[in-house]
């Protein structure tokens, strides 16, 4: 199990929502929301459906903007900005069901992810993906569509690292996956952040997420009603009876 280190517990927050209210209409669907991650750590945000979470990830990416509280990214009030200046600060997404181009080869897939990056740094930046994932070098030529599962998350990942994130969102990184390919995506998962990468890892899978995080999380109805270090929410009573099935 990961633990955080005393710098990760004590730098200052690389993303921070503060008092975050979000309505759809007149449905107020996040309720004093709040969320830290720092450099380095990985945290993860958990819920079931209808909790909140997919808002919590449009808010913090821009496409949805609360009515009252603050997004903060790297020091930066970003409540206000565009999704593209937040992507430019460091942010990057690996979205719910990893949204490959399948007709594009593992190549093509990847260099869409430095888009926004010069391209004097796109070679570094392939060969520090393929670091982490020898695999891809060896399937660049092969188109996305055609890789099992367990690899099209392997891109969907090189994808997102292409643009040098500073923070890193991962939007449901179990579904789809065979029981076998959930204990290798969250393998990867902890791996790239072990590389240095700040993560925030939205997820039902509470058993799985926790047994990787530093800190966790958990949404209800749009309210965090658990938050703490991962070995203590993976303790906690009320969410092994909720989420854990134990």
């Amino acid at each position: 199990m990961s633990a955080a280190s005393p710098a990760a517990e004590t730098a200052a927050p690389l993303l921070e929502l503060e008092g975050i209210n979000t309505y759809y209409g007149q449905i107020h669907i996040l309720q004093d929301s709040h969320l830290i991650v720092r450099a380095g750590e990985l945290v993860c945000l958990l819920g079931g459906n209808a909790s909140g979470k997919s808002t919590t990830l449009k808010t913090i990416l821009g496409l949805v903007r609360p009515r009252t509280g603050r997004v903060m990214l790297a020091g930066e009030d970003v409540t206000r900005m565009p999704t593209a200046h937040r992507i430019r600060r460091g942010l990057a997404i690996v979205p719910e069901n990893r949204r490959l181009f399948g007709p594009m080869t593992v190549l093509q897939n990847l260099e869409m992810g430095a888009y926004l990056r010069p391209r004097s740094d796109l070679k570094p930046e392939l060969e520090r993906v393929y670091s982490l994932f020898p695999l891809l070098h060896e399937r660049r030529s092969q188109l996305a569509g055609t890789l099992s599962g367990g690899e099209q998350q392997m891109v969907a990942m090189g994808r997102a690292l292409m643009s040098k994130p500073k923070l890193l969102l991962m939007d449901e990184p179990s579904m789809g996956l065979a029981p076998v390919l959930v204990e290798r995506s969250f393998e990867i998962i902890q791996q790239v952040n072990e590389a240095g990468v700040a993560m925030l890892v939205v997820e039902q899978n509470a058993n799985v997420s926790l047994s990787i995080a530093h800190r966790g999380y958990v949404l209800s109805t749009g309210r965090i009603v658990l938050e703490g270090k991962a070995a203590d929410l993976l303790e906690n009573e009320d969410l092994r009876k909720a989420y854990l099935g134990r």
